[in-house]
């Protein structure tokens, strides 16, 4: 009986993957506020493999862990991964400005299409511009594609995704956001 119980808490506690999942290494993240659970994502080394390792590379740091979603546009996207200015605890009015200190990464373009769930880097208008921050797709946009590289897709918890506290600002700027309390790497 014993051991029944303690192999239900173990695969309870396990995020759970869904049939899709590539090869991996898949992000994990846990996220709180109004959103709260497990957010998975395959990361796409095979057609990100510089933007995937950075990726990887900031999760094992920490440094995404309490990062929040400062940017979330219903419809679109939720934005997130300032390391910089996005921690919480620290005044936010910078959050979506900055990245991390490894320089910035060379655009890595695919044929992937933005649909709904799917991973984009973040950047300013020069698309060599990309650091720390990456979007997650609530619906799609095909006007990202061939824009934007595509770093992965949601395998589990797009229902998390689905209930990150929106922005009411013209830029889907939100006030009192939900947070990555811990994003691992499971690989």
């Amino acid at each position: 009986m014993l051991r029944k119980v303690l192999a239900a808490l173990i695969l309870t506690a396990a995020p759970a993957l869904a049939e899709g999942d590539g090869p991996g290494p898949n992000l994990v993240i846990e996220v709180s506020g109004e959103a709260n659970g497990t957010v998975v994502i395959d990361l796409a080394q095979d057609i990100a493999p510089n933007h995937v390792a950075r990726i990887v590379e900031l999760a094992k740091s920490g440094a995404y862990d309490g990062v929040v979603f400062h940017r979330v546009i219903d419809g679109f996207m939720a934005q997130t991964g300032d390391v910089k200015y996005g921690k919480t605890g620290a005044d936010l009015t910078m959050a979506g400005m900055g990245g991390s200190d490894l320089p910035d990464l060379k655009a890595e373009f695919s044929d992937v299409p933005f649909e709904r769930g799917v991973i984009g880097m973040a950047r300013a208008q020069d698309p060599d511009s990309a650091n720390s921050q990456f979007f997650i797709m609530f619906a799609p946009g095909d006007f990202l594609n061939g824009q934007y590289t595509v770093v992965g897709k949601v395998i589990s918890g797009m229902e998390v995704v689905d209930a990150i506290k929106r922005g009411d600002g013209a830029n889907g700027e939100v006030t009192e956001p939900d947070v990555m309390t811990k994003v691992t790497v499971a690989e």
